[in-house]
């Protein structure tokens, strides 16, 4: 079986799936969702801190 020139498989030059922009995006708006889930999980873990520290009421 001969190969055709040209179809190099693995070999041949990647071509870009997004432009560099899309890219940022991206990533800009993974790490405003990374930021905002830590804020709910800090938040949520001090609101059960002072929950906790009440005292319960007879």
């Amino acid at each position: 079986m001969i190969r055709s020139p040209g179809t190099a498989g693995f070999e041949s030059r990647p071509a870009p799936v997004a432009s560099a922009r899309l890219t940022n995006a991206i990533a800009a708006s993974l790490a405003i969702g990374t930021l905002s889930l830590c804020l709910v999980v800090t938040l949520t873990v001090l609101s059960i801190k002072v929950t906790m520290a009440m005292p319960i009421p007879a």
